[in-house]
């Protein structure tokens, strides 16, 4: 890395590997299904913690307390601005380019931290199954039955095939599609499920959406991705 002190946060050590593959999504809402073919990639061993959050930005946003607890409270821009600043401590290319939220240009050719595409995020959650869940809900997730009403530290719950954590649970994680443009504008996607949901939203096939910059809420953070 280009930045000596950044070596501290072991970048590399915080992604897993994805390898290549096909994956069918659906719309529920519509109807719909479509194939996605996948190009292997990294992804975030955890969602990003308070602690690489407010190292990068200098900025708590979050509602729960704790270094190692997923950041939250945070709207899909500053999660792609996070992104950016990553990328430029990392000595990386920058993914995204915005002066506002309407007309974002990304790169996907870049080397730099992004977020995951939706179809890449169900694809390693998933983690190289066609299941629902890669693992019994109350070993792999902290959701309402579990949660006490609060975010938990990551790492704490098993993990799946390619060695992802807390990709159910804990908290939802935005996504760099957008939803559906003709109908909801502007609105991107996230996934996972949350601290405060219940069993039946916390699946890898679960998909909601929101404002890119007005939405921050308590149970939605996000994880890291790059191009390998």
């Amino acid at each position: 890395m280009n930045n000596p002190e950044f070596d501290l946060l072991h970048l590399e050590t915080l992604l897993v590997e994805i390898p290549s593959g096909i994956i069918e999504l659906r719309d529920d809402r519509i109807k719909r299904k479509w194939v996605v073919e996948i190009k292997d990639f990294q992804i975030g061993r955890y969602p990003v913690t308070q602690g690489l959050y407010r190292q990068v930005t200098n900025q708590q946003p979050s509602a729960f307390s704790g270094l190692n607890h997923p950041v939250e409270t945070v709207s899909w821009k500053d999660a792609v601005t996070f992104c950016n600043k990553l990328s430029e401590l990392a000595g990386y290319q920058s993914c995204y380019d915005f002066t506002d939220l309407t007309s974002v240009s990304f790169d996907p050719l870049a080397n730099g931290i992004r977020l995951p595409t939706e179809a890449e995020w169900q694809f390693a959650c998933q983690g190289g199954t066609n299941e629902i869940r890669y693992g019994e809900l109350d070993k792999i997730a902290w959701y309402k039955d579990n949660s006490k009403g609060k975010t938990h530290e990551v790492g704490r719950k098993d993990p799946n095939s390619y060695g992802a954590y807390d990709m159910l649970g804990n908290v939802w994680e935005w996504c760099s599609d957008i939803y559906d443009e003709h109908v909801y504008g502007s609105y991107r996607v996230f996934r996972g499920g949350g601290w405060c949901d219940q069993e039946r939203s916390v699946m890898a096939t679960t998909r909601r959406r929101s404002h890119p910059s007005s939405f921050s809420i308590d149970d939605l953070g996000f994880r890291i991705a790059r191009n390998i």
